[in-house]
């Protein structure tokens, strides 16, 4: 099992604050990947006004919920399992399958392998290559497939690299994981920020192959985190059954059922966020392609990997150089096949994305 040394995650803003002494308040997160816009002002003011909903059980079968999920991510409602963020149903897909030996896309997400050990499967890497801009190679990467694999885990767009993986790609992928008996699992936490989410979704696969679970949630897009609303999409009935069988009733609370019955139909928000996130990237990526003192990766998420190319300055330098300014980044020295000349940062609004730009030209020249 690959090691993870400690670091700051996004959400570890209390931890920030004791070490360096800066309010909360005052660091703009560009590590967490959360949406900023926040939430809607027509989901604030709706949860303001059903408080009460919390005096009663939400339906056991999230019926609603499960329809206007569906609507939104164009599947059936009996193909859709809601649970506890996607965290969550992670672990339940991993208890449910038990898997023995996986397959993991790296560098990506730790969660993954830590729910596969705790299962006691052990888990293998196919490492996205530098040299190939961190892209995909699928016939490469079938190559790598073999019956001694039960699961394969693939984050779709990935974190931290932000490539992504085609639908014409995953066709591929899922016709050799068939023959080999081998159960695909993406994470799709980030396709709504993509340029264009049909090309890379999965959700229409699952129509055609029973191997095939799709995980996402509102933590990113809808920038909910803290209401830990999570959703699977499957095609395969039994593992609907099996899952649903293992989880325990009322993970998703009143108000987290209410919000997601509102965020999903909400066009305006999701049509602000898109144009905001595309504008910004194809900004931010053209203003950092031109520097010589990095090398910035096209993204496909609302993110952006970058590698130093000064020897003398490391990421933990270029982490350390933004939070004093109030802006925390990512250190990425902390993910499998990356060193200590890698960082992540999120998009967010322009003039907080300028006071990024303006600490990393001060710190780089």
């Amino acid at each position: 099992m690959i090691k993870h040394k400690d670091h700051f995650h996004g959400s570890d803003l209390e931890a920030i604050e004791q070490y360096y002494h800066i309010k909360k308040e005052d660091i703009v997160s560009f590590s967490a990947n959360v949406n900023p816009l926040g939430i809607s002002y027509r989901l604030r003011s709706t949860l303001a006004e059903n408080l009460d909903a919390i005096t009663t059980y939400p339906d056991r079968e999230y019926t609603a919920l499960r329809k206007c999920i569906a609507e939104y991510a164009g599947t059936q409602p009996e193909n859709i399992i809601v649970g506890n963020g996607s965290t969550e149903l992670i672990s339940l897909f991993i208890q449910t399958r038990h898997p023995k030996k996986a397959l993991i896309l790296g560098p990506t997400y730790s969660e993954y392998e830590r729910e596969i050990s705790l299962g006691g499967g052990t888990t293998l890497y196919y490492p996205l290559k530098e040299e190939n801009n961190f892209q995909m190679d699928e016939i490469d990467f079938c190559r790598h497939l073999s019956d001694q694999l039960d699961l394969l885990v693939l984050c779709n767009p990935n974190n931290p690299t932000s490539t992504a993986i085609t639908c014409k790609q995953m066709r591929r992928i899922l016709d050799a994981c068939l023959q080999y008996g081998i159960f695909v699992m993406v994470d799709e936490t980030y396709v709504e920020f993509a340029p264009h989410e049909s090309d890379i979704t999965s959700v229409p696969l699952t129509n055609y192959y029973t191997n095939l679970i799709i995980l996402r949630g509102t933590s990113k897009f809808f920038a909910a985190p803290g209401l830990r609303l999570g959703y699977a999409i499957t095609g395969n009935p039994d593992l609907v059954k099996a899952i649903n069988t293992r989880k325990n009733p009322w993970t998703i609370n009143s108000l987290a059922e209410i919000a997601g019955r509102l965020m999903f139909p909400d066009q305006e928000y999701i049509q602000k966020t898109r144009e905001l996130i595309t504008s910004e990237r194809d900004r931010i990526y053209r203003e950092l392609s031109s520097w010589d003192s990095v090398t910035v990766y096209e993204p496909m998420a609302n993110f952006l990997l970058v590698k130093i190319n000064r020897t003398d300055i490391t990421s933990q330098d270029m982490f350390d150089y933004c939070i004093r300014k109030g802006l925390m980044i990512r250190d990425c020295s902390t993910f499998p096949f990356l060193d200590s000349h890698f960082i992540r940062f999120c998009i967010m609004k322009p003039e907080q994305n300028d006071r990024l730009l303006e600490a990393f030209r001060e710190c780089l020249e």
